[in-house]
Order: C-alpha cells, then sequence, then structure tokens
C-alpha cells in the first residue's frame, strides 16, 4: 500500500515566557497575597504528562518562597498510582516531579476529609494535607473530557472534585454516571471552592502541538464562568484528524501520557460507556493499537476502545492499575480486551480481512498516527489522501512511503522519527 507522510498546520500561539506569564498571573490575586507570611500553600500536582508542568510548578513554587510563603505539593490523581500514596508520588517522580528538582515536600496521602454534603445530597472529600494548609493553588490542564460534554471538563474543577476528593471523592463521582458527571463536579467543586483555602488556579491550555499556550489564573469568586471559557478556548485549539469517516486506524503507541483514557475518545469518536450515546461526526471502523508506551507503568486504560492489538501490548499490561482505574471510573468496557495477534502484520492483516471479502485495499482509507495527542504529522493512504477537504485541513505533503513490514513489524513509524528529532533539539 503507498502511503503518503503529511504534516497538518494548527492554529495555537506557544508562550515564550513561561516564568513571567506564571508571575504575573499570581501577582493578580488578592485572596493568595492575603495570606500571613509563612502560611502554608498546598499545590496540587496530577497523573496527566502535561507540557512544561516541571517548569511551571517550578516557578509557582520559587514565586511563593519569594513572598515567604511554605509551598508543598500534594498529588491530586483520585485513584491513580494503584490508589496509594506511595504509588501516587511514584506518578509524579515519572513526570519529573521529585523533592529534589522542585524543593519542597511531597505530601502523598490517600486520606480524604469529608467537608461536608453539598444541597444536592453529594458528600464532598479533600486530600487531608491540602485542607490543612492555609492555602490551596491548584494547578491543572483545561481540555475536553474524555467521557461527558459540559461548561467545565477536564481541567481545576474536575481536580478539585476528583483529583483533590482521591478515591473516595472519585469513586462517588464516577459511580453516578457519565451523564451526571458535568452536574456533579459542578456542585462538588463549588462546595470545597466555599469551604476550603483554595485561593486560586492556575489553568494551562495547549494547542495542537502539545505546547503551552495560555496559562490564566482563575480567582475562586469568579472560577467556573472562567473555566467554561477557558474550555471553549482550548476545543478551538485541539487538534483533529484530517478525515472524520475512516476504514482503519493505526495507533503505534495508546498510554496514560497520552490521555487519561490512553487513547483519546474526542479523536477517534468512540466513547463505549453505558448510557452514553456513541459520537456520530467521526466513524472509524477499525482501529487496531500497535503497543503500550513505557510512560503508562502497564496501565492499559482504553485498550478496550480499539478492535485489535498484539501481544506484546497485552504482555506490557498491568491488570492492578488498569483494573483499579476502570472500577473507579466504571467503564469497564474500556478496558475488556481486544483481538490479539502475535505479530503487527498478523494484526493489520486481521483488520483488513475485518472489511469484507470485497475490500479494495487500494481504496482502504488509512491513517497512522503515533498516538491520540500529536497528530500534525502522519501516514495516510492515496486514496485517504484525495478525500482531505483543501479548503478546511491545512496540510503539507512530505513524502511518500510504501507499508512495508521487517519481522512482522510495521517498519515506517512516527514515533521514532519524532524521538530522533527531539534527541537533536
Amino acid at each position: 500500500m503507498l502511503l503518503y507522510e503529511i504534516e497538518q498546520k494548527f492554529q495555537g500561539v506557544k508562550i515564550t515566557d513561561i516564568k513571567e506569564t506564571i508571575r504575573g498571573e499570581l501577582q493578580q490575586n488578592k485572596q493568595l497575597h492575603s495570606l500571613p507570611k509563612h502560611a502554608e500553600i498546598a499545590i496540587t500536582a496530577g497523573s496527566r504528562g502535561i507540557e512544561n508542568i516541571v517548569q511551571i510548578l517550578r516557578e509557582t513554587i520559587l514565586y511563593l518562597k519569594e513572598k515567604n510563603y511554605r509551598p508543598f505539593i500534594v498529588p491530586a490523581m483520585g485513584s491513580h498510582g494503584g490508589a496509594n500514596a506511595a504509588g501516587q508520588v511514584e506518578v509524579l517522580h515519572h513526570l519529573g516531579i521529585m523533592e529534589e528538582s522542585m524543593g519542597v515536600p511531597i505530601r502523598s496521602s490517600m486520606e480524604a476529609v469529608k467537608l461536608g454534603i453539598t444541597p444536592e445530597g453529594l458528600p464532598v472529600y479533600m486530600d487531608k494535607n491540602a485542607y490543612q494548609a492555609d492555602g490551596i493553588i491548584v494547578i491543572n490542564r483545561i481540555k475536553a473530557h474524555t467521557a461527558f460534554r459540559g461548561k467545565v471538563e477536564s481541567g481545576l474543577s474536575k481536580m478539585v472534585t476528583i483529583g483533590l476528593g482521591k478515591q473516595k471523592g472519585a469513586s462517588f463521582v464516577h459511580s453516578q454516571g457519565a451523564d451526571e458527571m458535568e452536574r456533579n463536579i459542578m456542585a462538588i467543586s463549588k462546595y470545597a471552592i466555599n469551604n476550603s483555602s483554595i485561593c486560586m488556579g492556575l489553568a494551562i491550555i495547549e494547542n495542537g502541538y502539545d505546547q503551552t499556550s495560555v496559562i490564566k489564573g482563575v480567582a475562586a469568586h469568579n472560577w467556573h464562568i472562567l473555566e467554561e471559557e477557558l474550555l471553549k478556548k482550548s476545543k478551538e485549539l485541539m487538534p483533529s484528524l484530517p478525515l472524520s469517516e475512516l476504514d482503519i486506524l493505526v495507533i503505534e503507541e495508546i498510554g496514560k501520557n497520552y490521555s487519561g483514557t490512553g487513547l483519546d475518545p474526542n479523536i477517534i469518536g468512540r466513547m463505549r460507556i453505558d448510557s452514553v450515546p456513541e459520537p456520530t461526526e467521526i466513524n472509524i471502523k477499525r482501529i487496531l493499537a500497535l503497543d503500550l508506551s513505557e510512560q503508562s507503568h502497564g496501565n492499559a486504560q482504553g485498550i478496550g476502545l480499539a478492535d485489535f492489538t498484539t501481544e506484546k501490548l497485552i504482555h506490557k499490561i498491568d491488570r492492578k492499575p488498569t483494573y483499579m482505574n476502570a472500577l473507579t471510573s466504571t467503564f469497564l468496557k474500556r478496558v475488556m480486551f481486544p483481538m490479539y495477534y502475535e505479530t503487527e502484520q498478523e494484526a493489520l492483516e486481521a483488520a483488513f480481512t475485518s472489511l469484507g471479502p470485497e475490500i479494495n485495499r487500494s481504496e482502504v482509507d488509512f491513517i497512522q498516527i503515533p498516538n491520540t495527542l500529536h497528530l500534525s504529522r502522519l501516514y495516510i493512504s492515496e486514496s485517504g489522501l484525495k478525500k482531505i477537504d483543501k479548503q478546511k485541513i491545512n496540510y503539507e505533503i512530505i513524502r511518500k512511503l510504501e507499508l512495508h513490514f521487517e519481522n512482522g513489524k510495521i517498519k515506517a513509524r512516527l514515533l521514532a522519527s519524532n524521538r530522533k528529532k527531539s534527541e537533536i533539539v
């Protein structure tokens, strides 16, 4: 099969001075600066691979120290890290967030304080270490959620509700079902903000190249209004595949470092959640996941969104964190194993065969991507290339290549080329 490597052109500026941007946003928050000298301030750190998160945390910490505050980091990741304190510290370590590099303690505990009950009858929990601090700064990326739609989705409010809520908070919110998540997150985060020392949020938006595009301070008094505006901005900058109708999508790697679901449902158009309708705007007939990233540490959340995979990926799965994630979220279908084969060649052959006996492979709309986070460069079949709407998609053809296999493995790899470029830089 003849393929074309293309580069998509996405919109969105990149912040050039992260330090000064953060300092400017922190300086504007009156509630933060009303705290007494030497006040202890908890700074949240989640389990997602956010671009520049180490620098963003470090600059926040340095600013607070200059103001004679005593900052510390608290893991805010619900049940991730195996739902234990040591596991959550390990998750942060793999993201480059360590006491030595940050210059502050990391206080990790699964103990949560019950703040009360919302008017809707929802219990509100908060990490004990964060609750006992004089102030809390919530830092997180704003983006579309992988399980529901709403005014707020994945971002500051979710981190307050689920991240700081630890396993108790996460389990309760998810147990209500995906169709209730927006309502629950709004209600619980509002209660938590009003009944704790949360003084501000620091929202991050990334552009289509996974670069830091916006860092915005969010005050407690207009928290949800501003987060709603930031979510709209984030969705405008979100990358996408150049076609919404596909026969076969090959994903070189899935993993928690790319999406909380391993592969982003917003990109592939699959939810597989009871009571949540499947998206209609994206239709991909067959999805093949080749491998699990090392940074995911065996957590194969989202493998159930694929139709085919390899023995290599299956053997990398650590069922304990994978199953814990699924049990907490209640989205069990997302971790059910697809059909798997010894080699990538066999798996891809099965995907082609499943399209039917009369399929002409030269007419198959095929795309290969490194993961669902990095979509600027991809391989596309000649048939697919002809169907790209040039009025809507800005792209450049880089080269032609053939779909070849070497010892049962797809030879051309986008991940390999990306890694070589990063090493050169």
